[in-house]
């Protein structure tokens, strides 16, 4: 399964949406401008990613579970 290049699409999505959360992570422990200037930005970068990513992770089980 890892060779799989719709598995790697899957996998490279859910570890994009969990890069995107760290970043809104460290933007909140920073603090100050930071914070203000791009918590709402990264909130909605990851709400995208997730969608995203769930999307994928449905297709993947569509299509292989048609095999």
């Amino acid at each position: 399964m890892a060779k799989d290049p719709l598995f790697i699409v899957v996998a490279a999505a859910m570890i994009f949406v969990v890069l995107i959360l760290l970043f809104g992570i460290g933007s909140f422990a920073k603090g100050g401008e930071f914070n203000k200037k791009y918590a709402n930005k990264a909130m909605r970068w990851r709400i995208g990613a997730q969608l995203a990513a769930v999307l994928l992770i449905l297709a993947f089980v569509w299509i292989r579970g048609k095999m």
